[in-house]
């Protein structure tokens, strides 16, 4: 009798254990998100695909024409992120954001509304999610609330054996106008803000670059050609914006346990800014922390075109800090305050030991 009872006991778990497979198997076909404070802010291709026909739903293909294959994801428009961004050649800052009243010109020229859901996507090969991130910013600056990122872009959605076609959907331009009131102006900072917050203990600042730019191995140059500062904003901490994907081929974003890992230390009790060279991998890192929940983030568009230039007298370090619990490194003793004068060793203006990584962003 107590075998009987065992065995049946042993029945129940199996078959318990069995439909929570089935569950999850059936989850994944589903295209359910994984579980991010803010998963509301992904699609997948299964969600893209059961809710493509749906009337409020835009796609959107962020990619620039020099990357453009031809091909599309069904019901997709066109909207080079390029297109939101300028060269101020008279202050020699390049790859700016354009404005909240452009950007909501050039929106509505495209036929997109306050009402759309936005599915923003790029390609693995040249973005990885780092031009269509900059869209969701931008979005994110206009207050728009129904946005998301195709995890893995266009490529994931070829991967997951959908159709891709020749033409874009065609919409007639409309009026996009978002309400002063919900139009999030605290977010376009420049570098005077920045400043500003150097040894605020209410604020975190991450740079995004690779770590030979943060160290001040590699640099980049302005609009006519000199080389910028080298080296990084005091007390930054460096969290390159390639590690948070799972692997560098499909570009996927890690799950939130493997997210946790990588900002273990971040206090998303305080601000965090992140920034890099122009603000387009900056935008990725700031659209990975909203998925994780953290809305009291910002991004220094500008970045390092405009932090970096000699003439702008903001100082840089090389000194490396980490994230730690007790929260963010005071400011170093060890800031480079020779950097505000253009002719110090460090202004940028001898090559780097390195060499020069491009200007892209």
């Amino acid at each position: 009798m107590a075998n009987k009872k065992r065995a049946l006991r042993y029945l129940i778990l199996a078959t318990l254990l069995l439909l929570g497979v089935v569950w999850s198997l059936a989850s994944a076909e589903q295209g359910s998100v994984p579980d991010y404070p803010n998963g509301d802010l992904m699609a997948t291709p299964q969600w893209l695909d059961q809710h493509a026909g749906d009337d409020h739903i835009l796609i959107v293909d962020v990619r620039t024409d020099e990357h453009f294959d031809g091909r599309l994801i069904p019901g997709a428009i066109r909207l080079p992120w390029s297109l939101f961004r300028y060269n101020k050649t008279e202050a020699n800052e390049g790859s700016l954001f354009v404005g909240v009243a452009r950007a909501q010109e050039i929106l509505g020229s495209r036929g997109i509304g306050r009402t759309h859901t936005i599915i923003l996507y790029d390609s693995v090969a040249r973005d990885g999610g780092a031009t269509a991130s900059y869209l969701f910013w931008i979005l994110d600056i206009l207050g728009h609330e129904s946005k998301k990122i195709l995890n893995g872009g266009i490529d994931a959605w070829e991967s997951a054996g959908y159709d891709l076609v020749s033409k874009q959907k065609e919409l007639t331009p409309i009026l996009y106008q978002a309400p002063m009131q919900e139009i999030r102006g605290r977010g376009l900072i420049d570098g005077d803000d920045v400043y500003s917050k150097l040894g605020d203990l209410h604020y975190q600042i991450i740079d995004v670059r690779s770590p030979e730019e943060y160290k001040g191995e590699k640099g980049t140059r302005d609009l006519q050609g000199n080389g910028l500062k080298m080296g990084h904003i005091p007390t930054a901490v460096n969290i390159d914006y390639t590690l948070n994907w799972r692997d560098t081929i499909a570009k996927k974003i890690k799950s939130y346990s493997m997210l946790q890992d990588l900002y273990r230390g971040l206090d998303t009790e305080k601000t965090i800014i992140v920034y890099c060279n122009s603000g387009r991998r900056s935008s990725f890192s700031y659209y990975v922390l909203r998925l994780m929940g953290i809305d009291n983030v910002l991004t220094y568009e500008p970045s390092w075109k405009q932090w970096g230039k000699p003439a702008n007298f903001f100082p840089v370090e090389t000194v490396i800090h980490s994230l730690v619990d007790s929260g963010l490194p005071g400011t170093s003793s060890d800031i480079n305050q020779s950097a505000s004068r253009p002719d110090s060793s460090s202004n940028g203006n001898t090559p780097p030991k390195a060499g020069y990584v491009s200007c892209g962003g």
